[in-house]
This record gives structure tokens, sequence and C-alpha cells, in this order.
């Protein structure tokens, strides 16, 4: 009776952010990156766990030592960590290098360490305010004519190609994972990001949730082989990647005969639709189910 007494009583193990350091390929140095393990990791040894790795965006680059709690700004660690929700999946935070991007971007130049978010010992802090979107909602149409090329904007995740390889090969060989349930997702560069190494390796995930970030028709055929789950999210007021580039990518998934591709805009939210994205329920949900 006391055997049983104890072990329906035993508290789960409490949700740990650890920072691993690696070798990476891409830069020739020491990096590290941040390891998210869930509420119950270790009090259930026999369970595996699915895993997300999440892309950052263009303002959370850094040297992935001293500035790499920048990455913990939005996203499922975010979401985890710092708001404390009880996510089950291992969450893997890496940090794309500055790779001089800080040159042209005023906002990489002028961020301050203070505005980064702080996990507090009680309760949790308040969210960050939207961006202000004064421009009219208004409906788009097919844009062909795509900006960019298959691995987006310059000096992106595809740099990192290797070094995020390793890393899911490392967190798989170490920890507790389900190798069926692995997720990639990431916003703005990061969602280029997410549809580069997707196409590149699709056999590596189950679905994917590429946000404010459109896929290159070029990258779509292995994705669609694959059949791999899709959900896409734009911002309708987002100036800065265009919903009309969304579709001639997920119209060429569909075309190649996939089955399973969502896309929702938020046609309320300009480039930082991430935030809604990455707090519901819902999205959670939906991995889980791939």
């Amino acid at each position: 009776m006391l055997l049983s007494f104890c072990q329906t009583s035993q508290q789960p193990s409490p949700e740990e952010l650890i920072r691993i350091s690696y070798q990476s390929e891409a830069t020739g140095e020491e990096r590290d990156y941040f390891l998210y393990l869930p509420k119950g990791y270790h009090s259930e040894p026999d369970k595996e766990w699915p895993v997300i790795l999440f892309l950052h965006g263009n303002g959370e680059r850094g040297n992935a030592k001293d500035e790499l709690d920048y990455v913990i700004s939005h996203g499922p660690m975010y979401e985890a960590w710092i708001q404390k929700r009880d996510l089950p999946f291992i969450i893997i935070h890496p940090q794309l290098p500055m790779y001089d991007r800080d040159e042209y971007d005023e906002y990489l130049r002028d961020r301050q360490p203070e505005n980064i978010p702080v996990r507090l010992d009680e309760g949790t802090p308040d969210r960050m305010q939207d961006f202000e979107t004064p421009q009219p909602m208004s409906g788009y149409v097919e844009n062909p004519e795509i900006p960019l090329p298959p691995e987006g904007p310059p000096n992106g995740w595809y740099r990192l190609e290797q070094d995020l390889l390793d890393i899911l090969d490392h967190t798989s060989a170490t920890l507790q994972t389900d190798p069926a349930k692995v997720y990639l997702t990431g916003l703005s560069y990061g969602g280029f990001g997410t549809w580069y190494i997707a196409s590149k390796h699709p056999d590596r995930f189950a679905a994917i949730v590429p946000v404010v970030g459109f896929g290159h028709p070029d990258l779509m055929e292995p994705i669609a082989e694959s059949q791999m789950g899709v959900w896409c999210f734009s911002g309708g007021r987002d100036y800065i990647v265009h919903p009309q580039y969304f579709y001639t990518g997920l119209n060429k998934l569909e075309e190649l005969g996939h089955k399973n591709v969502m896309y929702t805009i938020h046609a309320d939210m300009g480039h930082d639709a991430w935030t809604r994205v990455y707090k519901s329920e819902e999205l959670y949900q939906w991995m889980l189910k791939h």
C-alpha cells in the first residue's frame, strides 16, 4: 500500500532549460543552443518525447554565446519557458549568426539585452504589445513573380543546414525522443528556413509550420512526395513578407498531389502574426497528430 501511494503521489520532474555547446561546421567556432526538457521528462524514463526544432527570425541573430538569450524572445520556447505553458515537447532553439546583418538592419544594432524576456519565479511577465498595423486590411491575389531564390533571403538558415542536422542527431542520440514525431517550425527568416530545410531533408520531419515566410515552388516536390503535414501562416497586413507570394508554392504542393496542406492568413495582423500562432493551443495539438 505504501509503495502504491508513493508511485501515484510522485510529482513530475520540473521543466528545464539547458545550454548545450557544439562545434559549428558553418562558422568553425564553438556555438551554443538552448534545449528545453518538458515537465515530466526525468520522471517518465520510458516515454519517448516529440521534438520541435525552432528557427528564429532576423532580429534574434547572434554569436550563440552571450547573445543566445535573444532566441527566447518568440516561438515555442517563449511559450514554454517564459509563459510556463505545459508543452509536451523537447524544444531546440539554435541561433543564426549575425553575418553582418547588423550593418543593414537598425533594429539589430539598437536592440537591448534588457528587453529579453525573463522567466519569473512567480507568475509570468506581460506579453509584448502587437506591432502597430495602420494599413487597412485587404485581399491578395497570387503573384507568381517570386522575389527570392529557393533558399530565401540572404545569409539565412540554409547556411546552418549541417549544424541543424548535427543538433538533431545529437538530440536523438542522447535523449528520449520519438523519431516519428519531429517537427520543424520558424518565423520570418526562420519560416523561409523551414521550407528550405524540410525540402532538403523531408525524411526528418513529420510536419512543418512555416510562419510569415513563403516557400519557393522549386522546393515543393520533396515535401509533396513525403506528404509531411504543412500548416503555413501569414499576416494580412504584413508588408514585409506579402501574402501574395505564398500562393505559388502552396498551389504547387497541391498540384504535385500533396493532401495535407493548410494555409491560414491572420488578416488583421502584420508581420508579427507569429505571436498569435505560437500562443494558440491548436497549433501544438495539430503537430501531435502527425
